[in-house]
């Protein structure tokens, strides 16, 4: 058992406490958190570490393509969504296997190196599934499937199980589960997205499925046509004509088809609009917003301030870095930050912990609170007034490091 004694606590889900103290177990369990002139006394002849700085828990970074980090800079953006997917699968066939597992695995190793301890990781190949066991993050492997003829996606699902065994042996036991889930509506056949949420609710599982994300997105499903329908005929060779568009937008769709829940995490609605924002919150289904990624493809931010009006706060993710130019999820609410000065620095924050955990389904990382294994992350330097606020303006290059004082599973440093 150590104590660690701050000068400002971040607990994620509370309030900052000042002049706070945290007592940790050997496997990283918080015993105690509260104001030092609570806790030190109760553990009087415990080894104290003072910090000088700010302690917050492990961030969540909610939604990751870890198995596309050896793209990271070759996917140029800027010119909306469908053009960039096109640069991407040219990007993504010149790329050799072994670059591949090399780049996961450094993408992995920033992800523990900016202070993550959690995430939502989705992929089609399931690559990154060992480096994320082996650095021992938890959360949410999300195996994702797409098309828009039902028969043979229906037989790709039916196989997922021996597509994991073929690639895993078996599915890693410990805190970092697995579960198939849609890859978008317009990509994936109705009657599978509907099978996909009804069998997470009722087998307990989560789901994540990428939702108005952009402009195009909307033009398909509403009108079946725009870029992506074009982009269907040209790439896939698939006629649009026989294909049943349900004329409705993207939110109504997923409400439809029961994606709309607390179980499946609704990822990007940059594309959202403000009575969409607020069904998805009357439903109670999490929000992932990843802020650059979106200004990279897009150009365009996610609709935070509408998202509060309605009652949402976000989770954070970073995407691929195929269109992000770090794992950062701390950059995430930086990024925010800059251009929406009005919001509190303990949301943004909260943003890239709590939120993240809640998105997830987990209870135990994303806050610093008694039976809760979050990891401590530790940023030196005087807090100020705004202990969030100064955590925000260390984000970035050339700023204060960021420091692991604990970690879920091991003995303090």
């Amino acid at each position: 058992m150590r104590v660690v004694h701050a000068d400002a606590l971040i607990t994620g889900d509370a309030d900052v406490v000042r002049d706070g103290a945290v007592v940790v177990a050997a496997d990283g369990q918080v015993l105690d958190v509260g104001p030092a002139s609570d806790v030190l006394p109760r553990h009087a002849g415990a080894s104290v570490q003072r910090w000088r700085g700010v302690l917050l828990p492990g961030l969540v970074n909610a939604h990751t393509h870890l198995e596309l980090s050896a793209l990271r800079g070759h996917v140029p953006g800027g010119a909306g969504f469908v053009p960039w997917v096109e640069h991407l699968i040219g990007a993504r066939a010149e790329v050799r296997p072994e670059e591949d597992g090399a780049a996961i695995d450094r993408a992995v190793d920033e992800l523990v190196g900016f202070g993550t301890v959690a995430v939502g990781e989705v992929t089609n190949s399931l690559a990154a599934v060992p480096a994320l066991v082996r650095r021992g993050l938890v959360g949410w492997v999300f195996h994702e499937v797409f098309g828009v003829e039902r028969e043979p996606l229906e037989r790709r699902v039916s196989d997922l199980p021996r597509l994991v065994e073929e690639r895993l042996g078996t599915f890693p036991r410990g805190e970092l589960s697995y579960a198939p889930t849609p890859h978008t509506l317009y990509t994936t056949h109705a009657d599978v997205v509907r099978r996909l949420v009804r069998e997470a609710r009722d087998r307990g599982l989560r789901a994540s499925v990428h939702l108005a994300e952009h402009a195009a997105e909307r033009r398909i499903l509403e009108h079946g046509d725009g870029p992506v329908g074009e982009w269907y005929e040209r790439r896939l060779k698939l006629r649009r004509d026989l294909i049943e568009w349900p004329g409705k937008s993207p939110v109504q769709l997923a409400d439809e088809l029961g994606a709309l829940a607390p179980q499946v995490a609704c990822v990007h609605l940059t594309d959202a609009r403000p009575d969409e924002l607020e069904l998805v919150a009357r439903r109670g289904a999490p929000v992932v917003f990843c802020p650059r990624s979106n200004l990279h493809i897009e150009t365009r931010l996610p609709p935070l301030l509408a998202a509060r009006a309605a009652g949402i706060l976000p989770a954070l993710g970073t995407d691929s870095l195929a269109s992000n130019a770090s794992l950062d999820v701390l950059a995430e609410a930086r990024a925010l930050a800059d251009r929406f000065s009005s919001i509190p620095a303990r949301e943004l924050v909260r943003m890239a912990t709590w939120q993240g955990a809640r998105a997830l389904g987990l209870g135990d990382v994303g806050r610093i609170a008694r039976g809760a294994r979050p990891g401590l992350l530790g940023i030196e330097g005087d807090p100020g007034d705004d202990p969030c606020a100064f955590v925000l303006r260390q984000t970035g290059h050339g700023r204060a490091p960021r420091h692991w004082l604990a970690r879920r599973g091991e003995a303090l440093a």
